[in-house]
């Protein structure tokens, strides 16, 4: 593969801190590359680096004569007094873009509802996004670069940037390298990552579920090196501390070697692991939307909308945007009220919601973080221990240090993991989250995860990043903007089956235009039931034979399944005696991780198999 650009000894420093140390790198054709790392540890500083946006101390950025880069940054760069139609195709005839079909794809994929002829000032964040990203994929260049390019996308946006990047080079040609805090979009376009953290650039083969599985065992294998070296340690401190007398006899050389090993043992990560917080005991009864409609000017939002939510419930939404998401977190947080219908409120209920912009922190912007949280309490019993306010500060992550920063100072993703503790001590049982992945680093996103799976209250998410979805939610509904709450048995998948088959109806959907016309002729009855839509757009009701093989099918589903779930269990057994010496034999990892990789396979097979046998059911 030819090398199209890279670095040799990229060295860049902010103030006394070193962001960048010596990094040598290089981007070839064929290269799909996922940054991953810590925020503030030099993601976006590299990509400008490498894109020649930004120069660095010493070192040099090398690009052979004939590359050309494309690069999206993270914040805004289209002229406001632009139209949109002149901020992507300049002053282009519409014959000479219309024709070429990547154009067409790219356009209907991300600017179909936004209105040609209005100018760019006009347009909402999300929007001017989308313009940007357009713009930029609309080139022809050799390298695209792209600083969290799914921000402001919905699911269906950024399924449709994934595919569009797998298919728009040859597997040899062009070179993609990202920045962005969605998994599920890493695994499906990466085949390489790169890790930035201390100063160094680390690589890994494969897409982020590749990169955590080789830094799991990474760390794995710098545990049990750290853990000879603790035990090293402990002896010499032993040996030092043996009475007065002793310790004045020593050598020079083995106090200061013992000394050598303490300074040298690192600082302790920052790890955000809240165990369970203590949560007001729920009733049988939680939140209910009982035919809820709701108008907003000449809008109607919601359209004799039905929502039981049981304790204990983890339930996921999705939608286009424009369809209501946040707006049905306030009817159920009580702050809308519907035009018709009502909100029944269990006894007990305690509701704790992040907002997206988390306005919350504006009356405490003078606070130190220690200050926001001693406000609440002074001391936590958390998982049986008490702890004080700074412990448990620390715990999210705020160093000591970082822990008496004023509230206005923290970035972004600091004050999202400031208010999601100060929600969580408020011991709510009813939490609800806004899109939370926003500003977030994967690391901060894998132990946000971690608090939720623990968190024994019911849980509600809006979010378009579908990793977290399925990771902490059992349930996901859909807002496709026709005032109908739809169930999704099929998860995310089945929502964007429903886009595409609105989309090919005809239909688009969002704040513009209504879903689609059968989902219009579905959800015109009050009495609808939430499955009714799916088949009206799957097409015609079911014979009775057909429904009698649908369920004989599950029962034989449901058991091979079973059968599949033993077998995986057994490898990972397997795996973990393998690994438990400390010298496994990684040939016999790779076969197991084979078969593992097989009956994974084979699972999601049946699964799709069931969920188009229950559909018949449906």
């Amino acid at each position: 593969m030819a090398h199209l650009l890279g670095a040799e000894n990229l060295s860049i420093a902010f103030g006394t801190r070193t962001i960048l140390d010596s990094v040598s790198l290089g981007l070839d054709e064929g290269d799909r590359i996922g940054m991953v790392g810590r925020n503030g540890d030099g993601k976006s500083t590299l990509m400008r680096l490498l894109a020649e946006r930004q120069s660095a101390d010493s070192g040099r950025v090398t690009r052979r004569r004939d590359v050309t880069v494309g690069y999206l940054d993270q914040s805004d760069v289209l002229d406001g007094d632009l139209t949109v139609g002149q901020a992507i195709v300049g002053d282009a005839a519409d014959y000479e873009w219309a024709s070429d079909p990547k154009i067409r794809d790219v356009m209907s994929g991300l600017v179909q509802e936004v209105d040609w002829n209005a100018p760019v000032s006009s347009l909402s964040g999300g929007q001017r996004r989308r313009v940007a990203l357009a713009k930029l994929l609309m080139g022809d260049d050799d390298v695209i670069m792209l600083d969290e390019p799914t921000n402001h996308l919905d699911v269906e946006g950024v399924a449709w940037l994934a595919r569009h990047l797998k298919q728009r080079w040859r597997a040899t040609d062009g070179a993609l390298l990202v920045v962005t805090h969605d998994r599920w979009f890493l695994d499906e376009v990466c085949t390489r990552t790169w890790e930035v953290h201390d100063a160094v650039v680390e690589p890994f083969d494969g897409g982020y579920a590749a990169y955590v599985l080789a830094r799991a065992e990474r760390d794995r294998m710098a545990a049990v090196v750290e853990n000879k070296r603790q035990q090293l340690i402990k002896k010499e401190l032993a040996w030092l501390r043996r009475g007065a007398p002793a310790r004045t006899s020593k050598p020079k050389f083995r106090i200061e070697a013992a000394n050598t090993l303490i300074a040298d043992v690192p600082e302790p990560r920052d790890t955000l692991s809240l165990n369970k917080m203590a949560t007001a005991r729920l009733g049988k009864d939680v939140l209910d939307l009982e035919n809820v409609s709701l108008e907003l000017g000449d809008t109607q939002l919601f359209r004799n909308i039905t929502l039981r939510l049981a304790p204990g419930q983890r339930l996921g939404i999705v939608g286009v945007n424009g369809a209501g998401k946040t707006t049905l977190l306030r009817l159920l947080n009580g702050t809308v009220e519907p035009t018709s219908g009502r909100l029944k409120r269990g006894k007990t209920v305690q509701t704790a919601v992040l907002t997206q912009e988390v306005r919350e922190l504006d009356d405490v912007a003078d606070l130190r973080v220690i200050e926001v949280i001693e406000k609440e309490k002074r001391v936590f019993n958390v998982g049986g221990r008490e702890l004080s306010a700074g412990q448990l500060v620390e715990q999210l992550g705020f160093s000591s240090q970082r822990q008496w920063t004023p509230v206005r100072e923290l970035s972004g993703g600091e004050r999202r993991r400031l208010q999601l503790l100060r929600l969580l001590v408020g011991e709510p049982n009813v939490l609800m989250l806004d899109e939370p992945t926003n500003d977030l680093d994967t690391d901060t996103l894998a132990a946000v995860e971690d608090v939720l799976d623990g968190w024994p209250g019911t849980l509600v998410v809006v979010s378009h990043d579908r990793y977290l979805l399925e990771r902490v939610t059992d349930t996901q509904m859909a807002l496709l903007g026709d005032g109908k709450l739809r169930d999704l048995p099929g998860g995310v998948d089945q929502y964007l089956e429903l886009r595409e088959a609105a989309l090919a109806s005809g239909a688009g959907g969002g704040s513009s235009s209504q879903a689609s016309r059968a989902a219009q002729a579905g959800a015109s009855r009050p009495d609808a039931a939430p499955g009714a839509v799916a088949t009206a757009v799957a097409g015609s009701a079911h014979s009775e034979a057909d429904k009698r093989n649908a369920r004989k099918d599950l029962t034989r589903i449901e058991r091979q399944l079973t059968k599949l779930s033993g077998q995986s269990e057994k490898i990972h057994e397997q795996m973990n005696r393998e690994t438990a010496g400390g010298s496994p034999d990684f040939e016999v990892l790779a076969d197991l991780n084979a078969k593992l990789q097989a009956v994974a396979a084979e699972q999601e097979e049946l699964e799709m198999q069931w969920l188009e046998a229950s559909e018949i059911l449906e």
